[in-house]
């Protein structure tokens, strides 16, 4: 996948990582057991949550035809009923910084994988099929609003970037104009925030079908 003609890439899932590493530094260990913004998970929990998505974002792109595996079989298991089901899990020994580093692996991998994979190879999606620009956009949403949810409940400043937030609202939600900025819009389409133009999503989607697609 070239970036002449791309809104999101590899280069963008990997500026949204950054922004969560240097948003989530340095969070004392015992913070991390706090609930994650609205979520039901807890800090630590929803980070796990977000390196196993830009993970299996990452798998589809392994197959030499993604497109004839609807669903890879890996072991998925909780921690505790509440929690959410992963493949991967952040070793509790390391501490915090540790699984941020599980996330930068992560999130390096979508990108390397990404970048170059065909613009034309689709692999499925519960969404429906996408392409590696699509997968990368999911990628950057996915970094952008758990670090949101996560500083809510540290009570730090997690606001999404300007630019990333406005490249995946192109690519990823069609049906969302932008009022007053692209980051409050984003969180809004995701059902974090609400505003008075526009009351809290309950339910929300993305749309990952190619562009090309029309």
């Amino acid at each position: 996948m070239t970036e002449s003609n791309t809104l999101v890439s590899g280069r963008h899932v990997r500026e949204a990582v950054a922004h969560c590493v240097e948003s989530l530094s340095g969070i004392p260990s015992d913070q991390w057991r706090a609930r994650s913004g609205d979520l039901e998970w807890t800090c630590w929990e929803t980070l796990e949550h977000l390196a196993d998505d830009l993970l299996t974002y990452a798998l589809r792109f392994g197959l030499a035809r993604p497109m004839d595996v609807p669903h890879i079989p890996l072991r998925i298991s909780q921690d505790r009923p509440e929690g959410p089901g992963n493949v991967i899990f952040g070793d509790l020994s390391a501490g915090p910084e540790g699984l941020l580093t599980v996330v930068e692996a992560c999130g390096g991998l979508l990108a390397t994988v990404v970048d170059s994979t065909a613009a034309t190879v689709l692999a499925p999606h519960v969404f429906g099929a996408s392409d590696p620009e699509g997968f990368a956009a999911m990628g950057v949403v996915e970094t952008l609003v758990h670090t949101y949810d996560i500083a809510q409940g540290v009570g730090r400043d997690g606001e999404p970037p300007e630019d990333l937030s406005q490249r995946v609202l192109d690519r990823l939600f069609p049906d969302v104009y932008v009022i007053d900025s692209a980051s409050s819009t984003l969180l809004w389409a995701t059902g974090r925030i609400g505003t008075p133009e526009r009351p809290r999503r309950t339910t929300w989607r993305w749309y990952g079908a190619p562009r090309s697609s029309g």
